[in-house]
């Protein structure tokens, strides 16, 4: 049986293992209501991770595009004028089926390819989709990130952006040798 605490804040007296995760963390509602992180990529066709962005896992994936799609960093491709900052299409799954998500993918000039719920299959969009899953996948093979140990929102953030970093090291040398 766990010991119960005795104090609150700093002078609680229960195990590390026991208090809560930190800031950023929320019930998983896929997880039996275990305190969570999601994490929301915009990824290129390769699978190279663009921009991040980290919230609890109780808050839907509607609410973060826009702080998704705001994360990606200028990509100077060596022509001139202003560095491109986003994606020319945006492929996501039904999650994002939302005018106002729609609306924010328009006001920043991108495309939306969004899967409409009820309406079309999720088989189209799995051509994609793959893409994104994969790199998460990639994410989650560092084991500092499987699980959340941090209790600061800053250093997982931190953490998560070096494997992403990692990630488009190795993606680097794969297509330029």
């Amino acid at each position: 049986m766990p010991m119960r605490s005795i104090g609150r804040g700093r002078l609680s007296t229960a195990p590390a293992y026991l208090r809560k995760r930190g800031a950023a963390t929320g019930p998983n509602p896929t997880d039996r209501g275990k305190p969570g992180t999601k994490r929301h990529l915009v990824v290129d066709a390769n699978g190279t991770p663009l921009g991040l962005t980290l919230t609890s896992a109780n808050c839907h994936d509607s609410r973060m595009l826009a702080a998704t799609l705001d994360a990606v960093p200028g990509v100077r491709t060596g022509r001139r004028g202003r560095p491109r900052r986003r994606p020319v299409k945006l492929h996501a799954d039904k999650g994002y089926d939302h005018r106002c998500c729609r609306r924010e993918c328009r006001a920043r000039s991108i495309i939306p390819r969004i899967a409409r719920r009820g309406i079309e299959s999720s088989e189209h969009l799995g051509r994609y989709r793959w893409i994104v899953e994969r790199t998460l996948a990639r994410l989650a093979r560092f084991r500092r990130l499987a699980i959340r140990y941090e209790r600061r929102a800053v250093l997982h953030l931190a953490f998560t952006t070096l494997a992403c970093a990692l990630i488009c090291h190795k993606q680097v040398k794969r297509f330029c040798p």
